[in-house]
């Protein structure tokens, strides 16, 4: 079969397959990306919803709704469907990783953290995760153990510029400020806008 020639036409064929036959997960799931991809959100919703009641076995198309859930600003929802994902596929490092972002963002960072982990575990490339457990860690206190997490991200992605501003604030906290100084640095010429209120901060132990 051809392959289609653009987003629109990819789109007609899925519908054509589900036409021929309704009950395809699959079918209903890359159709909603499809439509994800040009912002119609509740298109894909629907097909999502689709995509699930036929396998529901199906961990992507949970994250998915989950993710729509996200920008509504509905966190109770984005939860709720992530948590599915991982009852669907136990070691879904994606669906831990929303499950761990949502509860940092309630301030919930006892719940956090253990999801981050379970995140890392089941994909020890998941560079977003690393971060996110980092930011949780400073948040506890736990200054050193975000150093370590971040550290590990820029052995992963050493252009990671998340990574060269999340340990500028964790030195800067330690007190390590030529360090701090170091990874600030790194990050503005990476591209990352690093907060005003930081940059003023370090500047003032600049040598």
């Amino acid at each position: 079969m051809d392959k289609p020639k653009n987003v629109e036409d990819y789109i007609s064929r899925q519908k054509g397959y589900i036409a021929s036959n309704p009950d395809c997960g699959t079918s209903h799931y890359n159709l909603a990306v499809a439509m994800l991809g040009q912002k119609r959100y509740e298109e894909a919703e629907k097909e999502l919803l689709e995509a699930v009641e036929c396998s529901p076995g199906l961990a992507e198309a949970y994250v998915q709704l989950g993710g729509i859930c996200l920008k509504r600003g509905d966190l109770d929802g984005c939860l709720e469907y992530n948590k599915k994902a991982v009852h669907a596929r136990a070691g879904f490092s994606e669906g831990w990783g929303n499950i761990g972002f949502v509860h940092l963002q309630r301030g919930n960072i006892d719940e956090a953290v253990p999801a981050l982990q379970k995140a890392i575990r089941y994909n020890p490339r998941f560079l977003q995760a690393y971060t996110t457990l980092a930011n949780a860690y400073l948040m506890k206190g736990l200054t050193e153990e975000s150093i370590e997490t971040n550290r590990k991200v820029l052995e992963l992605a050493p252009e990671f510029a998340v990574a060269h501003n999340n340990l500028a604030i964790a030195y800067m906290e330690n007190g390590q400020f030529d360090l701090a100084l170091e990874h600030c640095d790194n990050a503005i010429a990476l591209g990352y806008e690093v907060a005003s209120e930081i940059r003023r901060e370090l500047d003032k132990h600049r040598k």
